[in-house]
């Protein structure tokens, strides 16, 4: 994919002038290996179709990983953010002073404070014991694993740990689908909101804002409240330079394509940026549960146990298919085991986003405090756009995976950062053990079948509603 230079942040130009996202990509990817496996590195490096090759060498970066008992994780990802720097240095934009400094624009609601968990789904708003009860059997059905619902029991259990008057929360992506301003100005906390300067988001936004109990500060240029990280990185870094007290700077950005990627490299120069000059800076972070994993010897097990109690029909498929239909998820006996959730019509550029912001919160977890959790499959706008991934979504139920609503998934994931400020957690020896704390995958760690394997037959029934599944 090759681009002209349009923004502040932007892909290096080769020996011609063109810039392209794979390049980069592969470089990156490469570089990353390289720390750990020089051979994965080469083969990376040689890739000739990224746009279709990548899901190799991003399950190499987790398996690489898992060496020296899993302490690699932290040296593949400060290779892979070296590398990320190198190729793409923003010392120079962040450090610029604006010509026109941001403005802020408050609104202040005009709700009462929420001041006990509760989680919508389908159609009820659960809490107390009704929320215990789908917790356990979210547990039991292997949906999330139990630490998600021990961290949901334990902030149900101490709701004033939902007042957040002591903290800012800087929700980069205001309005996305899946942050969660909408729960901290509900239970009354201050967000710094910082979306594209588009009308339609901050209607939607301020909307939001006005009917909860919290305040909004928004960036702003004249009346039109918004700022665009890939225009105006530096002035954004000033105006949240100014913000008061302890702060926690939450990554929900997404754009199409290769945008992405570079937002993601953005967002986490703005970070290191942020961390040099507060004394108090958070890190918030979620993860897509459509990547690749490693993951406890429970979740292969009870993988494993599916597998081997599947269906007459579902072995004559994998049979029939050669193999390449309703493969097993794990090896027997893993431990850990090595879930990839890759999805190919993600691409590479999504792919390299999400684990530029995976690679810093592992490398952000042992200098200070962290919030990461694996996020469950939902049906978010991006997602639905794609029609075979909509499908596929829509069939998921049949293969023991649940997708999401937003407004649940973007709760749920709003309670386990409360969690994870209210009682932090350093880092452990093995990267990849952290990132299996408090996840809610949706069951992909858990289902009997190597999702990739299963994508196409679920994209079949979610076409075909009523059709007998597995």
């Amino acid at each position: 994919m090759d681009l002209t230079a349009r923004h502040q942040v932007d892909f290096p130009a080769d020996e011609h002038g063109r810039r392209s996202s794979a390049a980069f990509g592969r470089s990156v990817v490469a570089a990353a290996l390289r720390a750990a496996d020089p051979a994965a590195a080469d083969a990376a490096a040689a890739e000739p179709d990224w746009r279709r090759g990548y899901l190799r060498h991003f399950r190499a970066l987790v398996e690489v990983g898992l060496r020296d008992d899993g302490g690699a994780g932290y040296t593949v990802a400060a290779a892979g953010l070296a590398a990320v720097r190198d190729r793409l240095p923003l010392e120079k934009v962040l450090a610029a002073e604006p010509d026109r400094p941001l403005r802020t624009i408050t609104v202040e609601g005009t709700g009462t404070p929420e001041r006990e968990v509760t989680l919508p789904y389908r159609g009820d708003l659960l809490r107390g014991a009704a929320l215990d009860r789908q917790l356990a059997a979210w547990v039991e059905a292997g949906t999330i694993e139990p630490s998600c619902a021990d961290a949901v029991r334990e902030v149900a259990d101490h709701p004033e740990w939902l007042d957040l008057a002591d903290q800012r929360l800087v929700v980069l992506g205001a309005g996305a689908e899946m942050g969660p301003l909408p729960a901290v100005l509900g239970w009354g906390g201050t967000v710094l909101g910082i979306d594209l300067p588009e009308p339609a988001i901050w209607r939607r936004v301020t909307g939001v804002a006005e009917r909860a109990a919290g305040r909004l500060l928004v960036p702003a240029r004249g009346d039109q409240p918004g700022a665009d990280l890939l225009d105006e990185l530096g002035a954004v870094a000033r105006w949240l330079e100014a913000a008061e007290g302890p702060t926690i700077l939450g990554d929900y950005v997404y754009a199409p394509g290769a945008a992405y990627t570079r937002l993601s490299v953005a967002v986490d120069a703005l970070a290191g940026h942020l961390r040099d000059r507060r004394e108090h800076l958070a890190l918030a972070v979620l993860a897509t549960p459509t990547d690749v994993f490693a993951v406890p010897g429970e979740a292969v097990a009870q993988a494993n146990d599916r597998w081997r109690a599947r269906s007459r029909r579902a072995r004559l498929t994998a049979a029939l298919s050669g193999g390449r239909l309703l493969a097993p998820n794990y090896p027997v006996d893993a431990d850990p085991g090595l879930n990839d959730s890759l999805v190919v019509q993600q691409g590479p550029n999504y792919a390299l986003a999400k684990r530029i912001q995976r690679w810093r919160a592992t490398l952000a977890r042992r200098e200070g405090v962290v919030s990461f959790a694996v996020a469950p499959p939902t049906r978010t706008r991006s997602v639905t756009r794609n029609r075979l991934l909509a499908a596929a979504y829509a069939g998921a139920h049949r293969f023991g995976i649940e997708v999401f609503a937003p407004s649940t998934a973007n709760k749920l994931m709003a309670i386990l950062l409360v969690h994870q400020i209210r009682k932090p957690r350093p880092a452990g020896a093995a990267a990849w053990r952290d990132e299996t704390v408090a996840a809610a995958h949706g069951g992909l760690w858990r289902t009997a079948y190597l999702p990739r394997s299963a994508l196409g037959l679920a994209a079949v029934r979610g076409f075909v509603p009523g059709r007998p599944g597995h």
